[in-house]
């Protein structure tokens, strides 16, 4: 009974030195170690995590039974190998560093300078955009032609781009169907919709590094998977052998998409984001006049 008053005394007394400040240290380090396993998990370098820590472990027992050439053989390895992981991670870190700026806190999409009009033209353009995709996705199904379209969002694909042809046109399903005709000099290149134009084509997407994905999906669905890794774009493909129509986002490929189901997919990826935002927009600026007002 004395053992527990004294450890019920105990926990009493650590809770009172406990702040507030201590609790937001908890939080954000859980938080930290949290997103690095949810990094990590079901890629590569998942196994090398593993690694890492069976020779740790390894470490300790040489400690403990005092393994002394073991133990320094280990240090100096965990001394060296500190740029060594970051060189290996660097694809995780890189993601988990675009998965930061595109996030509300590292992103202000809407600034002081559009105006309503600005914003309404904008969604419109969108709106042509996505539609002239859907079409000419339909059309290219029946044909059994096959097509790789990107579409831009946040993370700017300036890199993407530069591989390809600027066209700068305004879309239309013709248009991108000629493209993408089978013996068009782009059509074997993935098209960039940037803010509802047809900006450029022929471009060189990157493959998927995945163990994960079909040996029935090809080039235009992995390196659709793997512009999807590589950015938060809604990458849309139609299979050459099938005619069947996929949509990569976030580093997934979901298929069997009707003309019906893409435009609703579409408008839910593409559009619904742009709807909140301009009505946060909208209702910005009158307060930001009442503010000048006064």
């Amino acid at each position: 009974m004395d053992y527990i008053v004294t450890i019920w005394n105990s926990f009493i007394g650590l809770a009172k030195l406990f702040r507030v400040s201590d609790a937001l240290d908890v939080i954000m380090v859980s938080f930290i170690i949290y997103s690095g396993i949810k990094l990590v998990r079901e890629t590569r370098a998942e196994q090398l995590v593993k690694g890492i820590i069976v020779l740790v472990a390894v470490w300790g027992i040489s400690y403990f039974l005092k393994l002394y050439m073991m133990i320094n053989l280990l240090t100096y390895f965990f001394q060296f190998s500190v740029m060594a992981l970051f060189i290996v991670f660097q694809p995780e870190i890189r993601r988990a560093l675009e998965q930061i700026g595109r996030s509300g806190i590292g992103n202000k999409r809407w600034s002081f300078g559009i105006t309503s009009d600005d914003y309404e033209n904008l969604v419109q353009q969108n709106k042509r955009g996505v539609n002239a995709v859907v079409d000419a996705a339909a059309v290219l199904q029946k044909q059994k032609t096959g097509a790789l379209i990107v579409f831009e969002r946040q993370t700017k694909l300036g890199d993407i781009i530069d591989t390809g042809t600027i066209i700068n046109a305004i879309p239309s399903s013709p248009i991108i169907c000629n493209v993408f005709f089978n013996k068009a000099p782009l059509h074997d290149g993935a098209m960039i919709m940037r803010n509802g134009m047809l900006y450029a084509a022929g471009c060189i997407l990157p493959l998927t590094k995945s163990d994960d994905v079909g040996l029935e999906l090809g080039t235009r669905h992995r390196a659709a998977i793997g512009m999807s890794e590589n950015s938060d774009a809604v990458i849309v493909v139609v299979s050459e052998e099938t005619g069947q129509i996929s949509v990569a986002v976030n580093g997934v490929l979901t298929r069997n998409y009707t003309r019906e189901t893409l435009k609703s997919e579409l408008e839910n990826l593409l559009l619904s984001e742009e709807t909140e935002q301009g009505k946060k927009h909208q209702s910005f600026i009158p307060s930001i006049r009442r503010v000048k007002k006064k």
